[in-house]
Protein backbone atom coordinates (compact mmCIF):
# COMPACT_ATOMS: atom_id res chain seq x y z
CA UNK A 1 0.00 0.00 0.00
CA UNK A 2 1.21 3.40 -1.04
CA UNK A 3 2.09 5.44 1.55
CA UNK A 4 -0.12 8.86 1.73
CA UNK A 5 2.32 11.20 1.82
CA UNK A 6 3.53 9.62 -2.00
CA UNK A 7 0.13 9.73 -2.76
CA UNK A 8 -1.26 13.17 -1.86
CA UNK A 9 2.28 14.17 -3.72
CA UNK A 10 1.90 12.41 -6.86
CA UNK A 11 -1.75 13.55 -6.77
CA UNK A 12 -1.79 17.21 -6.39
CA UNK A 13 1.94 17.96 -7.39
CA UNK A 14 3.09 15.87 -10.13
CA UNK A 15 -0.02 15.43 -12.17
CA UNK A 16 -2.31 17.88 -13.74
CA UNK A 17 -5.21 19.08 -11.93
CA UNK A 18 -8.12 21.59 -12.51
CA UNK A 19 -8.19 24.88 -10.59
CA UNK A 20 -10.56 23.73 -7.99
CA UNK A 21 -10.72 20.39 -6.64
CA UNK A 22 -13.06 18.77 -3.57
CA UNK A 23 -13.17 15.84 -1.28
CA UNK A 24 -14.96 13.42 -3.64
CA UNK A 25 -11.69 13.71 -5.88
CA UNK A 26 -9.08 13.10 -2.77
CA UNK A 27 -10.86 10.17 -2.10
CA UNK A 28 -9.88 8.20 -4.91
CA UNK A 29 -6.76 7.88 -2.68
CA UNK A 30 -8.22 6.82 0.42
CA UNK A 31 -8.74 2.68 -0.63
CA UNK A 32 -9.68 0.25 2.51
CA UNK A 33 -8.08 3.40 5.12
CA UNK A 34 -11.20 5.47 4.21
CA UNK A 35 -11.63 6.97 8.09
CA UNK A 36 -8.33 7.41 9.15
CA UNK A 37 -7.27 9.58 5.18
CA UNK A 38 -10.62 11.53 5.78
CA UNK A 39 -9.25 12.14 9.55
CA UNK A 40 -6.13 13.33 8.49
CA UNK A 41 -7.07 15.44 5.45
CA UNK A 42 -9.82 17.33 7.48
CA UNK A 43 -7.66 18.19 10.12
CA UNK A 44 -4.26 18.83 8.59
CA UNK A 45 -5.28 22.55 7.76
CA UNK A 46 -6.12 23.24 11.40
CA UNK A 47 -3.31 21.50 12.66
CA UNK A 48 -0.65 23.21 10.87
CA UNK A 49 1.13 26.45 12.32
CA UNK A 50 -0.03 28.68 9.08
CA UNK A 51 -3.33 30.53 9.37
CA UNK A 52 -6.40 28.63 8.32
CA UNK A 53 -9.36 31.04 7.76
CA UNK A 54 -12.52 29.43 7.36
CA UNK A 55 -11.69 26.08 7.54
CA UNK A 56 -11.49 25.03 11.05
CA UNK A 57 -15.59 25.11 11.46
CA UNK A 58 -16.93 23.36 8.57
CA UNK A 59 -14.12 20.33 8.66
CA UNK A 60 -14.62 20.19 12.15
CA UNK A 61 -18.70 19.48 11.57
CA UNK A 62 -17.37 16.71 8.75
CA UNK A 63 -14.68 15.51 11.35
CA UNK A 64 -17.23 15.40 14.10
CA UNK A 65 -20.03 13.40 12.09
CA UNK A 66 -16.95 11.05 10.87
CA UNK A 67 -16.28 10.53 14.76
CA UNK A 68 -20.14 10.10 15.16
CA UNK A 69 -19.81 6.81 13.08
CA UNK A 70 -16.66 5.74 14.21
CA UNK A 71 -18.86 5.71 17.41
CA UNK A 72 -21.47 3.68 16.07
CA UNK A 73 -19.64 1.15 14.47
CA UNK A 74 -19.45 2.58 10.98
CA UNK A 75 -17.12 0.49 8.68
CA UNK A 76 -18.03 3.01 6.07
CA UNK A 77 -18.39 6.59 6.46
CA UNK A 78 -20.86 8.95 4.89
CA UNK A 79 -20.89 12.77 4.82
CA UNK A 80 -23.31 15.62 2.96
CA UNK A 81 -22.60 15.11 -0.61
CA UNK A 82 -23.07 19.18 -0.53
CA UNK A 83 -19.72 18.85 1.26
CA UNK A 84 -18.06 16.45 -0.55
CA UNK A 85 -18.76 18.29 -3.24
CA UNK A 86 -17.86 21.60 -2.54
CA UNK A 87 -15.18 23.26 -4.27
CA UNK A 88 -11.74 24.21 -2.76
CA UNK A 89 -9.06 26.02 -4.44
CA UNK A 90 -6.53 23.96 -6.06
CA UNK A 91 -3.28 26.34 -4.81
CA UNK A 92 -4.92 26.84 -1.28
CA UNK A 93 -5.12 22.60 -0.96
CA UNK A 94 -1.28 22.81 -2.40
CA UNK A 95 -0.30 25.24 -0.07
CA UNK A 96 -1.38 23.18 3.24
CA UNK A 97 0.14 20.00 1.71
CA UNK A 98 3.40 21.65 1.39
CA UNK A 99 3.68 22.33 5.11
CA UNK A 100 2.09 19.05 5.95
CA UNK A 101 3.51 16.77 4.17
CA UNK A 102 6.77 16.83 5.45
CA UNK A 103 4.98 16.31 8.71
CA UNK A 104 3.35 13.06 7.57
CA UNK A 105 6.71 11.45 6.22
CA UNK A 106 7.51 11.84 9.59
CA UNK A 107 5.08 10.08 11.10
CA UNK A 108 5.48 7.07 8.21
CA UNK A 109 8.77 6.40 9.18
CA UNK A 110 7.84 5.30 12.54
CA UNK A 111 4.21 4.26 11.68
CA UNK A 112 4.20 0.41 11.35
CA UNK A 113 1.06 -1.66 12.74
CA UNK A 114 1.17 -2.57 16.35
CA UNK A 115 -1.24 -2.53 19.27
CA UNK A 116 -3.89 -2.80 16.46
CA UNK A 117 -6.73 -3.75 18.56
CA UNK A 118 -7.16 -0.15 19.67
CA UNK A 119 -7.67 1.11 15.75
CA UNK A 120 -9.90 -2.01 15.02
CA UNK A 121 -11.71 -2.91 17.96
CA UNK A 122 -15.36 -1.60 18.50
CA UNK A 123 -14.32 -0.03 22.63
CA UNK A 124 -10.87 0.98 20.60
CA UNK A 125 -13.10 2.87 17.63
CA UNK A 126 -15.49 3.93 20.36
CA UNK A 127 -12.89 5.39 22.66
CA UNK A 128 -11.27 7.12 19.42
CA UNK A 129 -14.77 8.43 18.16
CA UNK A 130 -15.41 9.88 21.26
CA UNK A 131 -12.24 11.72 21.96
CA UNK A 132 -12.47 13.21 18.18
CA UNK A 133 -15.94 13.93 18.67
CA UNK A 134 -15.00 16.06 21.51
CA UNK A 135 -12.06 18.06 19.42
CA UNK A 136 -14.17 18.29 16.57
CA UNK A 137 -16.53 20.30 18.61
CA UNK A 138 -13.82 22.62 20.25
CA UNK A 139 -12.33 23.40 16.47
CA UNK A 140 -15.64 24.88 15.47
CA UNK A 141 -15.57 27.27 18.55
CA UNK A 142 -14.25 30.49 16.85
CA UNK A 143 -11.75 31.45 19.72
CA UNK A 144 -8.38 31.50 18.86
CA UNK A 145 -6.27 28.92 20.73
CA UNK A 146 -9.23 26.45 20.77
CA UNK A 147 -8.38 25.09 16.98
CA UNK A 148 -4.51 23.98 16.12
CA UNK A 149 -3.88 21.82 19.37
CA UNK A 150 -7.42 19.83 19.27
CA UNK A 151 -6.60 19.73 14.85
CA UNK A 152 -3.62 18.54 15.57
CA UNK A 153 -4.78 15.63 17.95
CA UNK A 154 -7.34 14.40 15.60
CA UNK A 155 -4.40 14.74 12.67
CA UNK A 156 -2.20 11.74 14.76
CA UNK A 157 -5.05 9.66 16.15
CA UNK A 158 -6.62 9.80 12.29
CA UNK A 159 -3.24 9.08 11.28
CA UNK A 160 -2.46 5.92 13.23
CA UNK A 161 -6.25 4.67 12.13
CA UNK A 162 -4.77 5.08 9.11
CA UNK A 163 -2.07 2.85 9.61
CA UNK A 164 -3.64 0.40 12.09
CA UNK A 165 -1.08 1.79 14.36
CA UNK A 166 -2.26 2.05 17.88
CA UNK A 167 0.59 3.04 19.35
CA UNK A 168 0.63 6.37 17.35
CA UNK A 169 -3.28 6.67 18.17
CA UNK A 170 -2.70 6.63 21.74
CA UNK A 171 0.00 9.78 21.53
CA UNK A 172 -2.95 11.63 19.54
CA UNK A 173 -5.00 10.58 22.02
CA UNK A 174 -2.52 12.29 24.63
CA UNK A 175 -2.40 15.73 22.66
CA UNK A 176 -6.65 15.60 22.29
CA UNK A 177 -6.68 15.55 26.50
CA UNK A 178 -4.28 18.34 26.49
CA UNK A 179 -6.39 20.22 24.26
CA UNK A 180 -9.41 19.30 25.74
CA UNK A 181 -7.62 21.03 29.04
CA UNK A 182 -6.31 24.03 27.37
CA UNK A 183 -10.01 24.49 25.59
CA UNK A 184 -12.07 24.35 28.78
CA UNK A 185 -9.63 26.52 30.69
CA UNK A 186 -9.94 29.23 27.93
CA UNK A 187 -13.82 29.00 28.18
CA UNK A 188 -13.36 29.35 31.72
CA UNK A 189 -11.25 32.50 31.35
CA UNK A 190 -13.58 34.16 29.24
CA UNK A 191 -16.66 33.31 31.28
CA UNK A 192 -15.37 33.94 34.79
CA UNK A 193 -12.44 36.38 33.82
CA UNK A 194 -8.35 35.67 34.73
CA UNK A 195 -5.76 33.69 33.18
CA UNK A 196 -6.47 31.17 30.94
CA UNK A 197 -3.96 27.79 30.78
CA UNK A 198 -2.63 29.27 27.27
CA UNK A 199 -1.68 32.79 29.05
CA UNK A 200 0.00 31.20 31.46
CA UNK A 201 1.96 29.22 28.86
CA UNK A 202 2.85 32.21 26.91
CA UNK A 203 3.88 34.57 30.14
CA UNK A 204 6.15 31.07 31.32
CA UNK A 205 7.74 30.55 27.76
CA UNK A 206 8.16 34.60 27.82
CA UNK A 207 10.35 34.17 30.93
Amino acid sequence: MAKLSNELQRYFFEESRPGKVNLSDILQLAEERIFGFLLVILALPSALPVPAPGYSTPFGILIFLLAVQLITGARTPWLPPKMMNHPLELETVQGFLKAGIPWLRRIEAIARPRLSYICTTLAGRVTIGTAIALMAISMMIPIPGTNTLPAMGIFVTGFGLLEDDGAISLGGLVLCLIGAILTTSILMALAWGGSSLLDIIKTWLGR
